[in-house]
């Protein structure tokens, strides 16, 4: 079956009003920016994303954020992005904060059909105790917190019940990828981006170099093709746009001089 698209703008155009979107990246590393661009571009609003973080002002999922196309977003991680924080304290924006591996296996869950998992991670915390806020209001107070979580003891030990993660259409970016949906992602640029893969019900695939089905030897591929619908081919300028969030590079020393380790 030949899963390629056109255009970013097809692969994204029936994307309604209200959709959830579980997106993969991780900071600016590995988001699908083509089809986040693509999905600004159409206008789409009241967004519920499901990402680890927002992406940054101004680029990833940021340019939705800023634009006011987004109401709830599920994260582990909110501090590059100052809109972001705003909105949720401004009482604009509904965020749901979950430990990071939680997110993870919340989405491996939602697209392995397994609804619910006990987990250690947040017992004894507001995680299973409900209370944090997921919602404020203009005047600063909470207008909607989380509910509290069944708990268990399993062999001495206390779990929290967590959801698994599903949602309309998930975004990723791969590395390689042919008309199949077979995809392959580079080094740490994997990170969510499976994971958003099987939890979406129509995944969309922007990927850096489309090759022909059969030149990918099966033990390389990351995700197979059951679990993607639409593959978008970057143009070759698309797929060099990799911008660096945050650049920790030291001065270069003096001559003469020898640096510190």
């Amino acid at each position: 079956m030949n899963k390629v698209i056109g255009s970013a703008a097809e692969a994204v155009a029936d994307i309604g009003d209200g959709a959830s979107l579980a997106v993969g990246g991780f900071g600016l590393c590995g988001i699908p920016e083509t089809l986040i661009r693509a999905v600004h571009a159409a206008g789409t609003g009241r967004l519920r994303l499901v990402s680890n973080n927002c992406g940054v002002d101004g680029r990833g999922l940021g340019i939705l954020l800023a634009a006011g196309r987004v109401t709830r977003v599920t994260a582990s991680y909110v501090g590059e992005n100052k809109e972001f924080a705003r909105q949720y304290l401004a009482g604009e924006l509904e965020v749901e904060l979950i430990p990071q591996g939680t997110l993870a296996e919340r989405l491996r869950a939602g697209g392995a059909g397994i609804p619910a998992f006990f987990t250690p991670a947040g017992v004894g915390t507001q995680i299973a105790e409900g209370g944090l806020p997921w919602r404020y209001a203009p005047d600063g107070t909470v207008a909607v917190s989380s509910p509290a979580r069944e708990t268990r003891v399993i062999e001495g030990r206390e779990y929290v019940l967590e959801n698994a993660i599903t949602c309309d259409f998930a975004l990723v970016r791969a590395a390689r990828g042919d008309a199949h949906g077979n995809l392959v992602f580079d080094k740490s640029a994997r990170n969510f981006n499976p994971l958003a893969a099987t939890a979406g019900r129509i995944t969309v695939a922007e990927v850096e170099e489309l090759v022909e089905p059969g030149a990918l030897d099966p033990d390389e591929v990351h995700l197979p093709g059951v679990f993607v619908q639409r593959v978008v081919p970057l143009t070759p300028a698309q797929a060099a746009d990799k911008p660096i969030e945050r650049r920790t590079v030291a001065a270069p020393a003096a001559r003469g001089t020898v640096a510190s380790v």
